[in-house]
């Protein structure tokens, strides 16, 4: 196993002396097709803007006839949106990216071809209301996909966060072996397990329908924006109330971000939910994943067998092992 580094303000030369046993040392990454699964696109000039930054990382681009259409808050009606994932299957480029979140997957669930998504051997990326995406397809089919950045939001930001970029494009090129992230706040665990996870309103919402993973023994991490703490925890509740939180060998908790206390709350905020979850769950929890509605995020594997283990202050997510 290599010797891990933080994943906070570091180069990524800890990782450069693995291309060679790769084969990828002057491999360029595939090409990137965009779809809009979800909400509308506001600013097509934010996409152009994504897709430069894309092709600089040397990934080309191509987006998807109905990428900017608009009906109501979606991107298009749902027939096209259907239409759109559909296309996404049968064209060249290997990754497929979401250019957004937003609301809209969950009602297209039943009319998506899971089995022709696994078997088309694409590497499907987005966040958010893309977490009903990455577990459906992981309910029905077992296959993996990826959480991550999105065209707009990271990749058409203001600035482009560079950690960002080089951990999306490592992804993408299986060769980030492990992240190593600091936490202030983790239980001792050394466990392996499918990873699963995403935006916890999305994993909630898919309680009891045939599109939730039924997996034991798992690393589950969770996400969320604009949820206050009481909202997050009764989301929690609710996940160990059907059983899903004991059946996991760790809960690693991103970013939660973007909420707003009240008076009464009296010192309740989310550090009270984190403590509740420890007392409550008997399922080590570790805090600090840099994943979520932020501008640091990394882009991590859903339905793939990784890794976990802490120590003082750090915790190591390994994605690549080499038996």
């Amino acid at each position: 196993m290599t010797q891990p580094a933080p994943t906070h303000d570091h180069d990524h030369d800890h990782h450069h002396d693995h291309h060679a046993h790769h084969g990828h040392q002057h491999k360029t990454p595939g090409g990137i097709y965009l779809i809009s699964p979800s909400g509308a696109v506001p600013d097509p000039a934010v996409l152009d803007l994504a897709r430069q930054r894309l092709g600089e990382l040397g990934f080309k681009t191509t987006v998807d006839r109905s990428a900017l259409a608009v009906h109501e808050r979606f991107a298009g009606t749902d027939k096209q949106r259907l239409a759109g994932i559909a296309r996404s299957l049968k064209q060249k480029h290997p990754i497929v990216m979401a250019t957004r979140g937003g609301y809209g997957l969950g009602r297209l669930l039943p009319f998506i071809d899971w089995n022709a998504v696994a078997e088309s051997g694409k590497s499907f990326v987005g966040l958010s209301d893309f977490t009903a995406f990455n577990l459906a397809l992981l309910a029905k089919t077992g296959a993996s996909s990826f959480t991550g950045p999105t065209a707009l939001f990271d990749f058409g930001a203001k600035t482009l966060d560079d950690l960002t970029a080089a951990l999306f494009v490592e992804s993408m090129r299986n060769e980030l072996e492990i992240l190593s992230f600091e936490t202030q706040d983790a239980d001792p665990v050394d466990a392996r397990g499918v990873l699963w996870g995403g935006s916890l309103a999305m994993l909630v919402s898919l309680i009891g329908t045939p599109y939730m993973p039924k997996i034991k023994g798992g690393i589950l991490f969770l996400e969320d924006v604009g949820e206050h703490p009481y909202r997050i925890e009764r989301m929690l509740t609710q996940l160990w109330h059907a059983g899903i939180l004991a059946r996991q060998k760790a809960i690693v908790l991103g970013r939660f971000t973007e909420y707003r206390l009240g008076a009464n709350d009296r010192g309740y905020d989310l550090p009270s939910t984190v403590a509740w979850l420890r007392a409550t769950v008997k399922v080590p929890v570790i805090t600090g994943l840099p994943y979520g509605h932020v501008k640091v995020k990394a882009t991590l594997p859903i339905g793939k067998k990784v890794g976990i283990a802490t120590e003082p202050g750090m915790a190591h997510l390994v994605l690549e092992e080499h038996f």
